[in-house]
Parts: C-alpha cells; structure tokens; sequence
C-alpha cells in the first residue's frame, strides 16, 4: 500500500502535464494552477499542483486539503514568502502567507504587488 506522501507524488505527476496542455489546460486552469516557490531548507525551487480561489486580480487563496499529511504550506508560515503562481496561462509573482484556522483547516492567502 503506497503512503500518503508516494500516493500524492504520482498523483501530482498525472496532474502537473494537464496544467500545461495546450488542449486540457483551458478546462482546469480556473480552479488549479502550479505553485513555484524555494523550499525553506532544502533551497530548492519546487513546483506542485494546488486547487485555488481567486478574489479579484490581488489575491489568490489556496486551502490546503489534509494540511497535517503535507508540508509544501510550510514554507509559508509566519511572515510568508514569494511564490509564483501561473495565472490565466502566465506566470505571476506574490508573496504567500499561510494561516491556520481554529478548526485546523490551513489556507495560503497569496497577495500580488499592484501592477
């Protein structure tokens, strides 16, 4: 039986071709984008899938389903950091801050410098 962490690898390699697909991508790219961001130990640059919300065209929300089985939301706790997001087939730089809700449910609230 594959663990969490290996059952998501696989599934985040299925997910990540659709994003960038000339013909799939249209279909999927409201609700799921690539979040590109340097990871706080490692130093690498890493890029996953996520689901969004988008409020206006400042700021992006990102919940982070099973937030205790993963740990990508991490590099974002506290005072945050810059992540790029590929919005409407281009890529946008922000600053993304993590937060956990009372009832342990965690969201990355992205913000964009005004244009």
């Amino acid at each position: 039986m594959l663990s969490f962490s290996a059952a998501a690898t696989h599934v985040n390699k299925l997910v990540a071709p659709v994003l960038t697909s000339r013909w799939l991508s249209p279909l999927v790219r409201r609700w799921m984008t690539t979040v590109t961001y340097t990871g706080r130990r490692s130093g690498r640059v890493i890029s996953t899938p996520v689901g969004y919300k988008r409020h206006g065209d400042d700021v992006v929300e990102i919940p982070v389903m099973l937030p205790d089985k993963k740990a990508w939301w991490r590099n974002f706790t506290g005072d945050g950091a810059p992540l790029t997001l590929v919005l409407d087939g281009s890529p946008r730089s922000g600053h993304g801050v993590a937060t956990r809700d009372a009832r342990g449910g965690v969201r990355v609230t992205v913000r964009f410098p005004p244009v």
